[in-house]
């Protein structure tokens, strides 16, 4: 994987304010992209901001603008450049010559870096590297400018370089296909250890990256996720049998999401959010503490959309309630949210309350059936204790009755599988 680290350089921030933005909306989104940027190591120096009704093709601001960026970067002595939307590598190339002391990256590159630093395991460094290369493709030209130096003195196209170009797209095609067989196997591996897991009731932590879902999985179990005041201070799910209230419930948490997330780093992550496809229920983890948390929340519901989820079971957990210092702001917040759950991970503030609603969900979703079953079918007896609760067992002369509380989606596979088992 190519490293592109920015630790300490001195960094400027540029945001564009479309026809369809407002000047509020885009400093929230420099805000969030200076949180990114220290996450990385950077330190801020300052930011500019255009108004354009439409990006311009060549220099993504305007030429005025463009100058006016080229000014202060000698002024302050700026390292690195950073642009709040993804730039064409057309962009790139043409303010990358404007400023040939600095380097120019964009908010997709900005958080590869973050991620990059922050995958652990295999599937992770799996994911990021497919994202980078994904990423790297269309750049080609502009990231392998020495290998220009091969061609002929004539400066004629077709040379050396150029074929060492076409190799090396060739040779990045090549693992991108690779990476996505790779991904593909861990998404079975996981489907396959989703499916030893029986029926149990499935809960999955999403939300704004540090929002507190790492603090929610602890607190719920011995998970020890790492818990950090950074963006995306984790990468990888997390999966734990956790007990409330004498129920099993199996507990996920996913990588966090940001505003303006990169589909292409979405997709990268399939295999990961696949966990929050197949929940039972979903908790939107949401700072309340955060003058952007409705922001937040509408980022969290477009990403799941995204990943085909809308239609899922959810809970708005309102997280940091302790932080608030306007009550009226959590006021105002259960008001528009009544469904709503606040709560405080750090101080363990309406933990009960929340554990209430889940198992008040979890039986909602659940019916009582009483199975009628041969004395022979102990094999599925034995398959009932794995994937329901069984409540009761009485043992008659000629049958026994099994009394099981299952989740009404999985009630007609049950039934099939105890006809089979007397055929069997």
């Amino acid at each position: 994987m190519f490293e592109t680290s920015i630790e300490q350089e001195k960094a400027l921030l540029i945001g564009v304010v479309g026809s369809q933005q407002t000047v509020i909306e885009v400093e929230e989104n420099l805000a969030e992209l200076a949180l990114l940027a220290e996450t990385a190591g950077a330190r801020i120096c300052g930011q500019i901001i255009q108004k354009r009704n439409q990006i311009h093709a060549a220099l993504y601001v305007g030429k005025g603008k463009a100058a006016e960026i080229v000014a202060k970067v000698e002024l302050l002595k700026v390292d690195l450049v950073i642009f709040d939307d993804e730039l064409t590598p057309a962009q790139t190339k043409n303010l990358q010559k404007m400023m040939e002391q600095v380097r120019i990256i964009d908010r997709s590159s900005l958080i590869l870096d973050i991620f990059v630093r922050h995958a652990s395991s295999k599937e992770s460094k799996t994911q990021v590297e497919l994202a980078q290369l994904q990423y790297l493709l269309p750049r080609l030209t502009r990231a392998w400018t020495h290998l220009e130096r091969q061609r002929g003195a004539t400066s004629t196209r077709g040379g050396m370089g150029e074929t060492q170009i076409e190799v090396d797209r060739r040779l990045i095609r090549n693992r991108i296909s690779m990476l996505k067989v790779e991904l593909n196997k861990i998404e079975k591996q996981r489907d396959t250890r989703r499916k030893s897991r029986g029926e149990m009731f499935n809960v999955a932590l999403v939300g704004y990256t540090n929002a507190g879902k790492s603090s929610l999985m602890n607190l719920f179990s011995d998970a020890d996720v790492l818990v950090e005041d950074k963006l995306f201070a984790t990468l990888d799910t997390t999966i734990r049998k956790i007990e409330i209230q004498e129920l099993e419930i199996l507990l996920s948490d996913t990588v966090g999401f940001i505003h303006k997330l990169p589909h292409h780093l979405v997709a990268s992550f399939k295999s990961t959010l696949q966990e929050v496809r197949h929940a039972d229920l979903i908790l939107k983890v949401i700072d309340l503490s955060s003058p952007q948390y409705e922001r937040h929340l509408d980022t969290v519901n477009e990403v799941l959309m995204e990943l085909g989820v809308a239609e899922s079971q959810m809970l708005t957990v309102f997280n940091k309630i302790d932080l608030i210092e306007d009550q009226d702001i959590l006021s105002r917040a259960l008001k528009d949210h009544e469904a709503a759950v606040p709560v405080s991970a750090l101080r363990q503030v309406n933990i009960t309350q929340l554990e209430d609603a889940i198992v008040k969900i979890r039986r909602s979703d659940y019916v009582v059936e009483t199975l009628r079953l041969d004395h022979s079918q102990q094999k599925f007896l034995a398959y009932l204790h794995r994937s329901a609760e069984v409540l009761n067992i009485d043992y008659e002369e000629d049958h026994v009755l099994v009394e099981v509380r299952v989740r009404t989606g999985a009630l007609d596979q049950i039934r099939k599988q105890s006809n089979s088992s007397i055929e069997d």
